[in-house]
């Protein structure tokens, strides 16, 4: 029987979320230097609260040295890396469940790429010492008792999470932050229990993951969900990185954790795949993942027409990014019987009830009429 967009899913912990609809985490800039949400950060929400049966916030960053990362004249990346922040998150949460909304809140640290510390400090921390030429500061190697202490920082972040309402988190595991570091031969170099081996460079993300489930099981109600984002290749021209044999390595690894669900990061379209492949990520990822384990992802969704594609070829749930930036209706259009009216090009006229979007609409081209392709190189029609 062909999926719907608007079916149910229940997650293995018993969570049930309204379609198969999600907003994927994306950064706002929208936070105090300390990295607390400001006015901005929840009308930025407030207005996306209809866009899916499931949110997911930008990611905060667990430990002080890890972030913020991106920020910019508009604001800093949000934190949660204190109990300072609980006021904030808390504020967050309700706003993004004010519609009925499952809240995901995304738990990172940005490693290397920690550039509003390296700017302030004049060195970030990353897997190992390596001299990165686009970074205008220096790379230090952690030491194992900063491994420790930041796989501690995850759980304590998660604790807030739960304290503040949210109903699931999510380990950022992609787009080249401190997981993903390890994860790489480019980036972690080491000769240690942390290094080298595949089985080694797996180590620092499934002992985050391990760490969470753990605080999950002890603090958390019944109901919470637990969410693994991944990037499933980093290929370098010298051959390093990782390849999709070894992200789905970890994948195999983290079915045994039995998360609630795996969250693929594509920056192409949801149906890509390894070149000269004959499956997508997600379609390779679905044969290491058990029944329970839902299977989420992104990529190009501008139209019912799409995500209608995608739960029923590549995965469990899909996510519209910058579709529900342009159209924060998305969900709500969708579930109500007006996928037609769904916005696929931005305009001075959709922006004013987009409410606050500074620094997201990014430049993207896309054909004629506005929409991507689908896999048989056809465009969508409007």
């Amino acid at each position: 029987m062909a999926r719907k967009l608007t079916d149910s899913v229940t997650f293995r912990r018993g969570v049930t979320v309204n379609g198969r609809l999600f907003m994927p985490p994306m950064l706002t800039s929208s936070g105090t230097a300390d990295g607390r949400a400001t006015e901005d950060t929840l009308q930025y929400y407030a207005a996306r609260s209809k866009t899916a049966g499931m949110l997911i916030t930008e990611y905060h960053y667990v430990s002080e040295n890890g972030g913020p990362s991106g920020g910019g004249p508009f604001g800093q990346q949000l934190g949660i890396y204190d109990d300072q922040h609980l006021e904030s998150i808390k504020a967050l949460a309700t706003t993004m469940k004010q519609d009925g909304a499952k809240a995901i809140l995304q738990i990172n640290h940005g490693g290397l790429r920690s550039n509003g510390f390296g700017a302030e400090h004049g060195y970030a921390f990353g897997p190992s010492a390596i001299h990165f030429p686009k970074l205008d500061y220096q790379v230090l190697a952690l030491t194992t008792d900063q491994i420790y202490a930041i796989i501690r920082d995850f759980g304590l972040a998660t604790e807030r999470a739960i304290e503040a309402g949210f109903d699931g988190v999510e380990i950022h595991g992609a787009n080249h932050y401190l997981l993903q570091q390890f994860m790489s031969t480019y980036s972690n170099r080491r000769t240690d229990e942390w290094g080298g081996s595949l089985a080694n460079r797996m180590r620092f993300p499934l002992a985050v993951a391990k760490e969470v489930l753990r605080v999950v099981d002890k603090y958390a109600p019944k109901y919470f969900i637990v969410g693994y984002r991944i990037s499933p290749e980093e290929l370098h021209q010298d051959g390093s990185g990782y390849t999709i044999a070894d992200s789905n390595q970890l994948v195999k690894e983290l079915n045994k954790l039995k998360l609630d669900y795996l969250h693929v990061s594509i920056f192409g379209h949801y149906y890509d795949g390894p070149k000269d492949g004959k499956l997508s990520y997600t379609q390779i990822y679905r044969e290491s993942l058990d029944d329970e384990t839902k299977l989420l992802a992104v990529g190009g969704v501008f139209s019912a027409e799409a995500a209608l594609d995608a739960v029923n070829h590549y995965m469990d749930m899909v996510g519209m990014a910058r579709g529900s930036l342009i159209d924060p209706l998305f969900g709500y259009k969708v579930a109500n019987d007006q996928a037609d009216e769904i916005v696929h090009e931005i305009s001075p006229e959709q922006l004013k009830q987009t409410s606050w979007t500074k620094g997201l609409l990014d430049s993207f081209s896309l054909p004629d009429n506005g929409l991507p392709p689908l896999p048989n190189g056809d465009s969508i029609k409007k």
